[in-house]
């Protein structure tokens, strides 16, 4: 299957040169359809970057040539031989995905809760490379927290049904303490050293990131995804391995908006300032607000915009 580029093909042909001279076209080989390569191997060496082959059309002249684009695959989540849930996600740092998403929706308390976590290694390649089980320790598995339900999770939705703050108030999360600041100045920085950071997205121009900022803006661990809910929950799984957990004067910042799967995902890990590229919604600042979490938006070109607990961005005089 060919992939347009800049803009559809057969749309390019009828409306852009109108029974005129027809834009030139520069021969090359033919490419395959749409597979996966080699550039980026992030996370156990799963590959998040995809060849196909493109016609982009550009200052009169229409040129064949290949293109990389973000993976999108399913990964699915096993509790044990039970199917917990499956997520849209680019391959990479699956294992933090499943950590962190066991985590945030409240199966485990803790990294110490999971007895093994892995790759399935049986069935076809595929299957292997897209399934992880988990087997949680005694004490967590016989716990009320485990979930009856099936997750279903598209790549830009987050999981399907966890759309309501009462959810989040029956699993006792506490509110954030008020302790950490930081300067404007240095907020205003992070997104271009998130930025920089981004390897898969200078490839394809297609994923979402999470980057976590120390108190002094030093970046401690991005992650990408084609789901920013995704890039968020391997951020969050990445600090239960390391036991960094709760991140406290820490800083989130994601690309994109700041949905209220975003903003839960962080408060569950006890993140007290969250900032996005865009806008948040009304749900996450309802969130944020109840939950004493700083909720930032439009954080770009040295503006950004306070939602909630505007005390922790604080001016030096």
């Amino acid at each position: 299957m060919r992939t347009q580029h800049v803009c559809a093909l057969h749309d390019c042909h009828r409306n852009h040169y109108h029974g005129g001279v027809p834009p030139k076209r520069k021969s090359s080989t033919a490419l395959p359809p749409a597979r996966a390569t080699k550039p980026e191997r992030p996370g156990g060496g799963l590959t998040s970057i995809g060849l196909t082959s493109v016609d982009e059309f550009r200052d009169g002249t229409l040129t064949h040539r290949s293109d990389e684009l973000a993976v999108e695959e399913p990964l699915q989540i096993m509790l044990g031989r039970r199917p917990l849930a499956v997520t849209m996600r680019t391959p990479g740092h699956d294992l933090e995905l499943a950590a962190g998403f066991l985590f945030t929706e409240g199966v485990i308390a803790s990294f110490g809760e999971i007895a093994s976590l892995a790759h399935t290694t049986t069935g076809p390649a595929s299957q292997r490379r897209n399934t992880v089980r988990v087997r949680l320790a005694k004490s967590a598995a016989s716990g009320a927290s485990t979930p009856r339900r099936y997750f279903a999770a598209s790549s830009s939705c987050g999981v399907c049904g966890k759309s309501s703050i009462d959810s989040i108030r029956r699993r006792g999360i506490r509110k954030l303490k008020d302790e950490f600041a930081i300067s404007p100045a240095l907020l205003c920085l992070l997104p271009d050293r998130m930025r920089t950071a981004q390897t898969v997205f200078s490839h394809t121009g297609g994923l979402h990131a999470a980057a976590v900022f120390n108190a002094q803006g030093e970046l401690l661990v991005l992650r990408e995804d084609i789901g920013r809910h995704n890039a968020v929950d391997k951020i969050i799984g990445w600090a239960l391995q390391q036991d960094e957990v709760p991140l406290r004067d820490h800083i989130l910042v994601v690309s994109g908006r700041g949905g209220f799967e975003i903003v839960q995902k962080a408060v569950t890990a006890g993140i007290p300032i969250i900032a996005s590229i865009s806008a948040p919604s009304t749900l996450a600042v309802q969130l944020a607000r109840e939950f004493g979490a700083t909720l930032i938006g439009f954080l770009r070109g040295g503006r950004f915009v306070l939602y909630s607990r505007p005390e922790r961005i604080a001016a030096k005089p």
